[in-house]
C-alpha cells in the first residue's frame, strides 16, 4: 500500500511539472533549482505560463519581437536570463523590474537600437550586460543607474554607437571587462577610467578615435608590469583600427612599453600608414594657433545682436574662447552664444558690452589672442524712479519739440511730447501729444528692462 501511494505521488508531481513546463520547451528540477530552457523553438513571444519559481531560463534563437513588463512578471528568483539571437527591436520601461536577483542578461544578436532611461530599470544585482551585435545608436545617460555598482562585464560590441554614457562607466567600479570595439566612437571623456581598479580588459579596437584621454590605468598595458593584484590586475588594452592622430596629444601613449605593432598612424600625412609604436617620439609633434580672420572694429546700436568672429588653425585644432571688456571669461547664457566656429554672439547688446573683447585661441601647443573693438550707439534710458528721460553717453537727442530760437531770445523749456505713468512690473501708459508745433509721430519704439543687469528689450 505504501509503494503504490509512493507511486501515485510521484506521478502527481511529473504530471504537475508537465502542466507548468511551456510547450516545446525542457523544464529541469535540479537541486532545487528550476530551469526552463525553450532555444530555437520558433518562439515569437516570451511564454505566458513560464513557472514565475525558474531560475535559470533561457529563450535565445526565436523571434520574438519585444519585450514586456508582463514577461518576467513575479519572476523574483530568476538568476541568468538569455534572450540572445531574437529579433527584439524593443524593451519596454520597467520590463525587468521584479528580476533584483538576476545576475546574467543575455541580449546579444538582438534588433535593439536604443536604451532609454528606464529599460534596465529594477536589476539592482546584474553582473554580466551581453549586448553586443545589436543596432544600438543610442543609450540613454540613465540607462545603467541601477546597475552600476554591481556590473562586472560590459560587452557594447558590433553596435552603431558614436558615444556611451561616460559618467555611468566612470562610476562602475567593480567591472572588469568592457567591450566597445567596433562601433563609431570618436571621443572619450577624460578621466573616464580613472576609478576602474578592477578593470582587466578594455578594448576600443575599430572605432573613430584620433586619441586616447591622458590617464594612470593605461600604465598596466604596459608589457613590463610587475606589480598586479586581483585588485589592480594587469590591463589588456586592444585599440588597434583607430585612425589615431600622431601629434603631442599622444606622445604619452607612444612612452608606454607595449609589444603590440598593429597599430597605425593615420594622420599627419607626414606619419601616415606608420606602425605607431615605430614611430619616433620626436615626431610627434604640435602647432601652436594662428588666428587667420577675426573682426577688428564693430559698431552696433544698442539692443540689436553683435557677432565677433575669430576663426584659427593649428594641430590640434584649437579651442576658441573669450574675454569681456571687464576681463571676465564668457560662457553660453541666455544672452551669449560661443559657438564651435568661434564666433561670439551677443544677443542684447548693452552699453556695459563697450569696449575690447579679446579672442583666445589655445590648443596643446600654446595659445595666442586678438582683440575686437566694440562700440555701442546708446538709446534714451528712462531715469530710475522718474518718467524722466536720462541722455545717453552717446548724446543722442530725445524726442522732444524743436523750436526755433530768435537771436537775443531765452531759451524755452522743451515741451514734453511723450510721458510715461502708471508703471508697473508688467504695464506702463505711453502717452504723447500732437500740436503744431510738435512733429507728428511717424514711428514709436518701446524700452524695457528684462533682468536685474538692465538688459534692454526693444519693440
Amino acid at each position: 500500500m505504501d509503494k503504490v501511494l509512493s507511486s501515485l505521488l510521484l506521478l502527481g508531481t511529473a504530471v504537475m511539472m508537465a502542466h507548468a513546463c511551456p510547450k516545446y520547451c525542457v523544464c529541469q528540477n535540479l537541486s532545487e533549482s528550476l530551469g526552463t530552457l525553450c532555444p530555437s523553438k520558433g518562439l515569437l513571444f516570451v511564454p505566458l505560463d513560464i513557472d514565475r519559481r525558474t531560475v535559470e531560463l533561457r529563450l535565445g534563437g526565436n523571434f520574438i519581437l519585444k519585450v514586456t513588463p508582463q514577461d518576467f512578471a513575479n519572476m523574483t528568483g530568476l538568476v541568468d536570463l538569455t534572450l540572445s539571437r531574437n529579433t527584439i527591436s524593443t524593451i519596454q520601461p520597467f520590463s525587468f523590474l521584479d528580476l533584483e536577483t538576476l545576475r546574467s542578461l543575455h541580449l546579444d544578436s538582438n534588433r535593439l537600437t536604443e536604451l532609454g532611461p528606464d529599460d534596465l530599470r529594477g536589476l539592482v544585482n546584474l553582473q554580466h550586460l551581453i549586448l553586443n551585435n545589436n543596432q544600438l545608436n543610442h543609450i540613454s545617460k540613465m540607462a545603467f543607474d541601477d546597475l552600476m555598482l554591481t556590473l562586472e562585464d560590459l560587452d557594447l560590441s558590433y553596435n552603431n554607437l558614436r558615444g556611451v554614457p561616460w559618467e555611468s562607466i566612470r562610476k562602475m567600479v567593480n567591472i572588469h571587462q568592457l567591450n566597445l570595439d567596433h562601433n563609431l566612437i570618436a571621443h572619450i571623456t577624460e578621466g573616464t577610467f580613472t576609478d576602474l581598479d578592477k578593470l582587466a580588459r578594455l578594448d576600443l579596437t575599430s572605432n573613430r578615435l584620433q586619441k586616447l584621454p591622458p590617464d594612470p590605468i593605461f600604465a598596466r598595458s604596459q608589457t613590463n608590469i610587475i606589480l598586479s593584484t586581483p585588485y589592480s590586475p594587469q590591463l589588456s588594452l586592444s585599440f588597434g583600427g583607430n585612425p589615431l592622430h600622431c601629434n603631442c596629444e599622444v606622445l604619452w601613449l607612444r612612452r608606454l612599453e607595449r609589444e603590440d605593432d598593429m597599430e597605425t598612424c593615420a594622420s599627419p600625412p607626414s606619419l601616415k600608414g606608420r606602425y605607431f609604436w615605430y614611430v619616433r617620439e620626436e615626431e610627434f609633434v604640435c602647432e601652436p594657433p594662428l588666428i587667420t580672420q577675426h573682426t577688428h572694429k564693430l559698431l552696433v546700436l544698442e539692443g540689436q545682436t553683435a557677432s565677433l568672429r575669430c576663426k584659427a588653425v593649428g594641430d590640434p585644432m584649437p579651442f576658441i574662447h573669450w574675454v569681456a571688456p571687464d576681463d571676465r571669461l564668457i560662457s553660453n547664457s541666455s544672452r551669449a552664444t560661443v559657438h564651435e566656429n568661434g564666433t561670439l554672439d551677443i544677443i542684447i547688446t548693452t552699453s556695459k558690452d563697450y569696449g575690447t573683447f579679446t579672442c583666445i585661441a589655445a590648443n596643446a601647443a600654446g595659445e595666442t589672442t586678438a582683440s575686437i573693438e566694440l562700440s555701442i550707439i546708446q538709446l534714451p534710458h528712462l531715469s530710475n524712479g522718474t518718467n524722466r528721460t536720462a541722455l545717453p553717453k552717446s548724446r543722442l537727442s530725445d524726442i522732444t519739440s524743436s523750436t526755433k530760437i530768435s537771436k537775443g531770445e531765452s531759451k524755452p523749456v522743451p515741451e514734453k511730447v511723450v510721458s510715461v505713468s502708471d508703471i508697473s512690473a508688467s504695464s506702463a501708459l505711453v502717452k504723447w501729444t500732437v500740436s503744431k508745433t510738435v512733429p507728428k509721430v511717424k514711428m514709436y519704439q518701446l524700452q524695457y528692462n528684462c533682468s536685474e543687469d538692465e538688459v534692454l528689450i526693444y519693440r
